[in-house]
């Protein structure tokens, strides 16, 4: 596939790379978290690509306009991801402002998932973020500019039953970030993960959350209910994603930007439940952990 024929543009002429404030390249921009936040940035006058495996919903969310690139992105393809990010230089000459937003969510307990359930998860997750980080980050380098933003999950923060294969995707989110942002601070570039919670977007719908078909009654109490929790939640998660997208603006506009934005009170109370539980395990088995160094006074 090449990159001419992957993307659908909203406009034959080509935009000066100063003509717009930012340039953003956002996965997963057609619903949902990706769609709000491109949203925010056309608003204010900023340049998006907007990637989807599909670029015509692309336009369909977001309509046309001058300042939007729709692409078609499978992340998953690393030559893909690589073409992308050639139509984004060829339409606006640069990229300021990478969001790693497309995944999706698998619900079921570990035992439950399949390997290829398991596989699939990691190929767009884990392996479909490192796919357009490594195509983008030598434009960044090359400008010494730029913001890195990867969007982990509440999950990321605290594992849970029902959620634990996901959640593992999103705890590697989290580890490549902090290695990136060691890695690139020096260069002038900028790497944040942000931690939604709840929010009232489509992720609960099928659309974007696959289930296990498998079920293990032995595990009713624990994943089989947070199944049911899933159901009722949907469409009535406490955040509110236009309030979200203002965030990332925020952060984006801000001349030190952290490592960690987590987003919804319900991210910040497992931030809390998180440190406090780590904090008093630790103390318990504090003993044991110390008593396997050698001894301060031991022969080399």
């Amino acid at each position: 596939m090449t990159a001419t024929a992957s993307i659908a543009t909203s406009a034959s002429t080509s935009a000066s790379s100063s003509s717009h404030p930012r340039v953003w390249l956002i996965t997963g921009a057609s619903r949902g978290i990706g769609a709000r936040i491109a949203e925010a940035a056309l608003a204010r006058g900023d340049a998006v690509v907007a990637t989807s495996r599909n670029a015509p919903s692309v336009t369909q969310r977001l309509g046309t306009h001058d300042a939007l690139l729709a692409v078609s992105l499978d992340v998953t393809d690393e030559a893909q991801a690589r073409q992308a990010v050639g139509a984004a230089l060829e339409r606006f000459g640069r990229i300021d402002v990478l969001v790693n937003n497309a995944g999706y969510g698998l619900l079921g307990a570990v035992e439950e998932a399949t390997a290829d359930e398991v596989r699939s998860l990691y190929d767009t997750n884990v392996f479909g973020l490192l796919n357009v980080t490594r195509a983008v980050l030598p434009t960044l380098r090359a400008q010494r500019a730029g913001h890195v933003i990867n969007i982990s999950s509440l999950g990321g923060v605290q594992s849970s039953a029902g959620f634990g294969v996901y959640c593992s995707t999103k705890f590697a989110v989290e580890g490549l970030t902090e290695a990136l942002h060691a890695e690139l601070a020096p260069l002038g570039i900028h790497a944040t993960v942000v931690e939604p919670g709840y929010f009232r977007t489509e992720f609960l719908d099928t659309a974007s959350l696959a289930i296990s078909p498998r079920v293990v009654q032995d595990y009713a109490a624990s994943a089989g209910a947070v199944r049911e929790a899933a159901r009722r939640i949907n469409l009535n998660q406490p955040g509110d994603p236009v309030r979200l997208a203002q965030a990332i603006l925020q952060l984006v506009d801000s001349p030190a930007p952290p490592l960690r934005l987590p987003l919804g009170t319900d991210t910040l109370q497992a931030i809390a439940d998180k440190l406090a539980f780590v904090q008093a395990e630790t103390a318990q088995w504090c003993a044991l952990a110390a008593s396997t160094d050698f001894p301060a006074n031991a022969a080399a």
